[in-house]
């Protein structure tokens, strides 16, 4: 098993990233947990990524992940153009990975994402046991010059605290890039909850055959604050209450 607070570092994923607009706002909102606050609009975000070669990490091996999670309000990323995100399911291939992932608070599931291109056509895929669960078909060009980075901010919970680090990207996006549909095939599952509204509303996203990112060797405790006293409520008279006029009137 690898140590959880040593940090790891993958280059040159194939990345497809992007959120949306959920088709049930309060299920998004319920499962963001109390400390942390979801957007206004209920924003979710799906990193689709495969790591094809073991050359590609300093120590996960090859292998595949889905992300998914809920945008948080007022714990941006450094630089402040990135929300941070509440991670709600955690898919990867690897036992190893999923070891490092949870023993870091990640709700970590074991399953497979596949990514596969055929000229402007990107179909993406994540599985579990056998059954797909999210599927995404994509309109992709080729890669430019232009170049994407700075930081993520994720958050889990490991023994009843949360947790954050800031993960810092590199990716190599292409262009033209067009999100067709995006489907949530198993209603009886618990990912069901974060499936888009109709019609699809894109937030964010790119698709990069090269995208490259470190996880920070160790976490920060993410502190909550207290709760306001409540302050004992100044009774109004009958009288003045009927009147109309401040109560110190």
């Amino acid at each position: 098993m690898l140590d959880p607070a040593a940090p790891q570092l993958v280059v040159n994923s194939r990345t497809l990233y992007f959120s949306w607009l959920p088709a049930d706002p309060d299920a998004v909102a319920a499962l963001v947990p109390p400390g942390l606050c979801p957007r206004p609009d209920r924003q979710v975000f799906l990193n689709q990524y495969i790591v094809d070669d073991e050359t590609q990490t300093s120590g996960f091996g090859a292998y595949s992940l889905t992300y998914l999670g809920v945008s948080l309000l007022g714990v941006d990323a450094p630089g402040g153009l990135n929300a941070g995100g509440w991670w709600t399911h955690y898919v990867a291939s690897s036992r190893l990975v999923r070891e490092y992932a949870l023993a870091r608070g990640a709700p970590v599931l074991a399953g497979r994402t596949r990514i596969d291109v055929n000229g402007e056509d990107l179909l993406s895929e994540t599985e579990i046991d056998g059954t797909p669960l999210v599927r995404a078909r994509c309109r992709v060009g080729e890669t430019g010059h232009v170049i994407s980075s700075g930081h993520h901010r994720y958050f889990t919970r490991r023994d009843g605290q949360l947790l954050s680090s800031a993960y810092p990207f590199v990716a190599e996006p292409v262009a033209p890039f067009e999100i067709e549909s995006v489907e949530f095939l198993q209603p009886g599952h618990p990912m069901y909850a974060l499936r888009p509204a109709n019609p699809l509303t894109i937030g964010f996203g790119y698709y990069s055959p090269r995208s490259s990112f470190a996880y920070p060797g160790g976490l920060n405790v993410h502190a909550v604050a207290a709760p306001e006293p409540s302050r004992p409520r100044h009774q109004v008279p009958a009288s003045l209450a009927r009147s109309g006029l401040p109560s110190g009137s």
